[in-house]
């Protein structure tokens, strides 16, 4: 079954209108106050669809903002039930310090489709299609990870690019990486997008590993299906807390290695809105009065690729 592709242009007006709605917090060093806005905004045109939605994919508990909760409905009740995954801002840093990279990001699967993650880390592992599926794995060592890669591209191993989240947590990766002479995108926040940089050769990104949010994971995940990527993940539980709570969300073997089709099912829809532009699209402009946003977008049913389409809104 597909979701209605009227849903496209919805939801690419809605991840637009979320960007727009944070435009005048760019930076002003306050993330809090642009990530309420984009999400206040979001909410409110959610609800005003007609869809029976609910929120599987929240934000905000890590960094205490204001949320889209998970479990919140969402919608008018009168159409589709939809699961929801939502980031209003992924990139606060981004956008409070007029950084490039900042988003505005949805995603939606009919019911049931899509992975309910808790709000807590994930180690994530993404490749281009180009790459065999078995040839790559969370649970390889990273060296191998490697020149599986360079063997199947037929590249040295100098000319692979990996991408990750530049953290202290990823010291020893990054030194591993290092030594076998691979080229780094270390990047400062934003792993929805970072993980997106494998999906075409354009950006030049062989590799997309670490450690970031599980939400985001889930979000990038809903992207890369459509590109036949592959992607996994497994949680990291930290606090008696986190665990209570994957708990309650039905994980219970909290050691899982998660494959793309567990975290996403069917039919998907993915929007990604720049707020400020970076390596996937062009963020937020004024013109003449008006608003112009530049959307990425795929639908898997209608084999949607990459589709950036520009709105103006008045």
């Amino acid at each position: 079954m597909s979701l209605d592709k009227k849903l496209v242009d919805e939801l690419i007006n809605i991840t637009s209108r979320a960007s727009i709605a944070c435009h005048s917090f760019i930076g002003k060093n306050d993330k809090m106050s642009a990530d309420k806005a984009a999400t206040d905004e979001m909410r409110k045109c959610l609800n005003q669809l007609d869809i029976d939605g609910k929120v599987v994919i929240g934000e905000g508990e890590l960094d205490k903002a204001p949320m889209l909760y998970i479990g919140e409905k969402l919608g008018t009740g009168k159409g589709s039930t939809i699961d929801i995954a939502v980031d209003p801002l992924e990139g606060t840093n981004f956008a409070a310090k007029n950084l490039p990279g900042a988003l505005s990001v949805i995603a939606v699967t009919l019911e049931g489709n899509l992975f309910n993650a808790p709000e807590t880390y994930m180690n994530k592992l993404a490749v281009g299609k180009d790459v065999p599926k078995d040839a790559t794995d969370l649970d390889f060592p990273i060296e191998k990870n490697i020149k599986n890669i360079a063997d199947a591209k037929n590249k040295n191993l100098e000319n692979i690019t990996a991408c990750l989240l530049d953290r202290p947590r990823h010291k020893e990766i990054i030194e591993k990486l290092k030594k076998l002479k691979v080229n780094l995108k270390l990047i400062s926040d934003g792993d929805v997008s970072g993980a997106l940089l494998v999906t075409q050769k354009k950006y030049n990104i062989d590799i997309f590993l670490g450690i970031g949010g599980g939400p985001e994971g889930v979000l990038a995940a809903s992207a890369l299906d459509a590109f036949n990527c592959n992607f996994q993940g497994r949680f990291l539980f930290k606090t008696e807390e986190d665990i209570s709570r994957a708990k309650k969300m039905g994980i219970d073997d909290l050691n899982k290695k998660y494959n793309l089709n567990e975290i996403i099912r069917g039919d998907s829809i993915f929007c990604a809105t720049g707020i400020t532009t970076g390596d996937l699209v062009n963020g937020v402009k004024l013109k003449n009065g008006k608003y112009y946003t530049e959307t990425l977008v795929t639908h898997k049913n209608s084999f949607i690729d990459i589709v950036k389409k520009e709105v103006a809104i008045t």
